[in-house]
């Protein structure tokens, strides 16, 4: 069963690589528009429906915040860029919340509640989100480029997790790439997890220090780069501490390397508290897995322990873990709604489970198919 899976999902990227390429000329899509239907010839059945048919949704931060679940998530739309390894198509410019009471239940859109035309320093590309709140305030974080187009981490304020919010006149001091996540520890600190390479610029920084346009890889035999943390200011508008490396290590207490392609980290940080662990989860980008390491603190090191959830439709995934009424979920994306567009994407979501030593189910986007039935 597991190599009959496997070799629909090679056959998935190839389904996904052809649509696009008979789609690059075709006029754009609105990002309003619901996309039709894929046709159940090409694509298999999958195990959740997207959240939302309206607008193409990707990235999406689930929060608990006055009993409710709200999401944020970014916004694609068909800009008509040309793909490439810097991800310059991806040219998202707003951001949309969306709330329900409880999964499977009705889910509100609260509209636009931010625009890159409203943020003084930022010039394009307002990629994956998150939300934190503190003192009944609410802090929405997000990466985007700045005039230089440098990636840096903003934050707007907002007296409610709907919307609207505020964005401050200037970038967090000394941040920098893209998908900031903010965890709330038991203890009330806030720490923010940063970065992603290729198009997430993390590959030219070295020390917090920008190094310029070179991408600068370690060899393949060497430690990976690595997601970044530092604890929040007071006031959740900045950082209490220099960026500090998150290490990823072996099972053998080693750090996980370049090209460990399957366990490295890409980007997608995600922290999350389960029973008194660290569970540092996150995107492996071209392998496209899920994968998940655990520890004993929110700054690591972090042990990798395998996959949450298995490559899905599109070529990326992202994603963020949250509990509601007893119950925990996974909230990924993939670019089933677009029929496989990677830049159209549609958020879901998913039960997420523990085994009883505190590991993860794997879980897969897709139905499982029906084993043979052998008659004699």
């Amino acid at each position: 069963m597991k190599q009959k899976l496997n070799f629909q999902r090679v056959g998935l990227f190839l389904i996904a690589a052809a649509f696009l390429t008979g789609c690059r000329n075709e006029n754009k899509t609105p990002e309003t528009e619901t996309a039709p239907a894929a046709s159940s010839d090409t694509l298999p059945q999958f195990a959740s429906e997207p959240l939302v048919t309206d607008n193409y949704t990707a990235d999406p931060s689930a929060h608990v915040f006055e009993g409710k679940i709200y999401v944020y998530p970014s916004h694609d739309w068909d800009s008509g860029i040309p793909e490439d390894d810097t991800g310059a198509h991806f040219n998202m410019k707003d951001y949309h919340v969306y709330s329900m009471d409880s999964v499977g239940g009705e889910i509100t859109d609260h509209g636009v509640v931010l625009d890159v035309e409203e943020v003084a320093w930022a010039k394009r590309q307002m990629w994956a989100p998150d939300a934190a709140e503190m003192d009944g305030k609410y802090y929405l974080y997000f990466p985007a480029k700045d005039e230089n187009d440098i990636f840096r981490i903003g934050v707007a304020v907002g007296d409610s997790p709907a919307g609207p919010f505020t964005p401050q006149e200037e970038p967090i001091a000394k941040s920098y790439s893209i998908d900031p996540a903010v965890f709330r520890d038991t203890d009330g600190e806030y720490y923010m997890y940063l970065g992603g390479i290729w198009g997430g610029q993390l590959q030219r920084y070295r020390n917090n220090e920008y190094q310029g346009e070179q991408d600068l890889y370690p060899a393949d035999d060497e430690p990976a780069l690595s997601p970044k943390v530092a604890r929040m200011s007071d006031d959740m508008l900045g950082f209490a501490e220099e960026l500090k490396d998150v290490q990823i290590l072996d099972e053998n207490g080693n750090p996980i390397t370049t090209g460990d392609n399957e366990r490295r980290f890409f980007e997608a940080a995600w922290v999350h508290k389960y029973n008194g662990k660290y569970y540092f989860s996150y995107s492996t980008g071209d392998t496209h897995n899920i994968a998940y390491a655990i520890g004993d603190s929110p700054y690591g090191p972090f042990t990798y322990q395998g996959v949450i959830l298995e490559p899905v439709l599109g070529w990326t995934n992202h994603h963020s873990i949250v509990e509601h009424n007893g119950q925990w979920y996974l909230f990924y994306h993939d670019s089933s709604l677009s029929g496989g567009k990677t830049y159209l994407r549609s958020m879901k979501v998913a039960k997420l489970e523990y085994n009883e030593d505190g590991t993860i189910k794997t879980i897969s986007s897709f139905k499982e198919e029906e084993p043979d039935v052998v008659t004699n």
